[in-house]
């Protein structure tokens, strides 16, 4: 089995679905828009022990909704939650949503990370500004974006390095394609101890983190348990993303393709799923493809959830760049100053 990344390596190389950002330089902070072309499957998967969400309990797979409009990710913190106002809005307008009683009511689940104390100025008045950013992100969805401090990684941090929004792709020799995207604003790191090597490495395809491999030897402090110090407290992390594809799901489905991609989270952030993070996964599933997935297909498919959730997080931080009153650096400004 080889995987090889779709033509643009980002989730939007599946089909149905397009991104857009909106971020504020001076906050530090912003929003990212996931807007289905069509209503898609959803689940979701939360294994970190802190998390901020929004309309997260209807996409236990027991429950009535079966597919969404858009998916809100944003910094914040609790404030950003407003972001799935914004994005609800822009969707209203499109005249999308559920319809009830002759009315049509957008679905737009969300999660938040907290990017609170991270030099942006968040002195905004009586009223955030995510719900604004929201609505600006779901207007810009297209199907090329910006990776790294962007959207709601723009104001992301990790261990020792800032964080960032990351995205990839992988299309299966049957055809089906993955797609993730995910802010990462882990209390763990995301490389091997105090070195440039990425903990995603051996899911990398060619050079898109920088080609860089695992060191060897390992380093001595490779098993060091390595946190945000001074962060390190509830609500103050969490990496929230999407995982996607184009086969067709069951809500069921959907939420195993969301557990296989947190095992991409445990594959490139040490440690992972902590009390202290909120780490969550969407999982989507547009289905406009008609396969139907033998037992060692699904196998497949979800073996591509986590090594293309793994790439999107490496490719988030390695993007990331500088800004003015940062609190942390880049990969770049260590690595490649």
């Amino acid at each position: 089995m080889s995987f090889r990344p779709g033509k643009r390596n980002l989730i939007t190389d599946v089909s149905g679905l397009k991104v857009g950002n909106s971020d504020d330089a001076r906050l530090k902070s912003g929003v990212t828009a996931i807007v289905c072309e069509t209503p898609a499957v959803a689940s979701v998967q939360v294994l970190g022990g802190a998390p901020g969400t929004r309309e997260t309990d209807l996409l236990a797979p027991h429950n009535v909704v079966e597919a969404i409009d858009a998916i809100a990710l944003s910094g914040g913190s609790a404030f950003g939650l407003d972001a799935a106002s914004g994005v609800q809005a822009a969707m209203r307008e499109a005249g999308r949503g559920f319809e009830v009683a002759g009315h049509r009511v957008p679905i737009v689940p969300a999660a938040i990370l907290f990017d609170l104390a991270n030099g942006g100025d968040k002195d905004w008045g009586r009223y955030p500004p995510y719900r604004e950013l929201g609505f600006t992100a779901a207007e810009k969805a297209g199907d090329t974006f910006d990776v790294g401090s962007h959207g709601a990684g723009a104001g992301a941090l990790t261990a020792g390095l800032k964080g960032g929004l990351g995205s990839a792709s992988t299309v299966l020799p049957n055809g089906i394609t993955v797609g993730a995207l995910v802010a990462v604003n882990a209390v763990g790191s995301v490389t091997v101890g105090g070195s440039r090597h990425f903990w995603a490495a051996p899911f990398e395809i060619g050079d898109e983190f920088g080609g860089h491999g695992l060191p060897s030897p390992l380093p001595p402090d490779a098993n060091e348990v390595v946190t945000k110090l001074g962060l390190a407290k509830a609500g103050a992390n969490t990496t929230i993303g999407v995982v996607a594809t184009d086969a067709k799901l069951s809500k069921a489905a959907a939420k195993r393709l969301a557990i296989a991609a947190h095992d991409g989270f445990a594959r490139a952030i040490w440690p992972a799923h902590t009390p202290l993070d909120g780490d969550l996964v969407f999982g989507l599933a547009t289905c406009r493809r008609e396969d139907v997935l033998t037992l060692e297909a699904s196998i497949e498919l979800y073996a591509a959830a986590t090594a293309t959730m793994a790439r999107a997080i490496a490719r988030g931080v390695f993007a990331a760049i500088h800004a003015p009153g940062d609190t942390m650096p880049a990969w770049s400004d260590r690595w490649n100053p």
